[in-house]
């Protein structure tokens, strides 16, 4: 264990050049900086991203949770009539500890109203084009359908490849096989990163959009085609920097999708933790046509250091054998 911050005094000014950059973006724009809590009674659902529990002083025996993300009281805001928002801070999430994930790390989010899928991607791309080196980005950003990159990078349709020829793809072994089992989405999030983000150009950003519905979290379903989501990833490579959507407003359909993960969670034993009932409260009063996204900041900040390692750009990266 050292005393040492992990990163240095360049790094440290090259993040704040960033940061000033993004929020001469937004300013641009005039998009509102906000600034949520990072304590919730609730946590997330989803079954692939596990909260950090806490406990306060005042009610030792009841949980509270850092934020994985500032969406749903962003989205809180929205439903209470805010313009256009932004919050760049740190998130939390467990078991994410190395070279492209720590537990802490620092998201850029924001949301536009009245905006669809293409006008969140172009927004994007613009927001890392502008923060990014452009040695880094040396042609325009590609747009690509989830399901024809399947088919393009791996020669396999993803809506209907059964399991097994999605195992062969991955290359899992017995172990990995039979950790994932059954579940179908689990294969595909496989095959995504093993076969096909990495054979995606290292010179200019990839925009991967309308993810199968089964995997559109709190995104809406694609107005043009019901069996895919309006949500959208971004690469530079392989390296992930952004998720966004087109945002659900059904506060029904957020509810049984909550339950889904509930359920999921609690036949995989995993921890099932108490609802956002605040957000559900919120998309029931009303939320507006909109469209968000989140940026990993580290991320930008370790490519314009060339770096390969993000907690060589955090000031003090956590260290999970320390």
């Amino acid at each position: 264990m050292s005393w040492r911050p992990s990163s240095d005094v360049a790094a440290a000014r090259l993040r704040a050049r960033m940061l000033a950059a993004a929020r001469e973006f937004f300013a641009a724009r005039g998009v509102l900086e906000v600034e949520t809590p990072a304590l919730s009674r609730a946590a997330v659902s989803d079954p692939h991203i596990e909260s950090i529990a806490a406990l306060t002083a005042r009610d030792a025996a009841r949980l509270v949770y850092l934020r994985t993300s500032p969406e749903f009281c962003m989205k809180r805001l929205l439903a209470a009539g805010w313009p256009d928002i932004f919050e760049i801070g740190k998130v939390f999430r467990a078991g994410e500890a190395g070279a492209r994930h720590q537990p802490e790390f620092t998201m850029a989010e924001w949301y536009r109203l009245g905006f669809g899928l293409r006008d969140i991607v172009r927004d994007t791309v613009a927001f890392i084009a502008a923060l990014l080196d452009p040695r880094h980005l040396r042609g325009p950003a590609e747009e690509i359908d989830y399901r024809d990159a399947f088919r393009r990078y791996a020669d396999i349709d993803p809506a209907a490849a059964p399991i097994p020829a999605l195992a062969a793809a991955s290359g899992a072994d017995a172990r990995l096989q039979a950790a994932l089992g059954e579940q179908r989405d689990d294969w595909l999030d496989l095959v995504l990163a093993t076969r096909i983000a990495p054979q995606f150009p290292a010179d200019r950003l990839t925009v991967l959009r309308h993810y199968p519905l089964s995997q559109a979290a709190l995104a809406r379903a694609c107005p043009d085609d019901p069996s895919v989501a309006d949500r959208f990833e971004v690469f530079l490579g392989a390296l992930e920097l952004a998720n966004g959507f087109v945002e659900l407003q059904d506060a029904e359909e957020q509810s049984a999708r909550f339950e889904a993960d509930q359920a999921r969670r609690q036949a995989e034993g995993k921890p099932v933790r108490p609802r956002d009932e605040c957000l559900l409260a919120a998309l029931a009063h009303g939320l507006p046509a909109c469209a968000g996204v989140a940026v990993g900041f580290d991320r930008l900040v370790m490519i314009n250091a060339l770096s390969d390692d993000i907690r060589r750009v955090q000031t003090f990266a956590f260290e999970e054998d320390a």
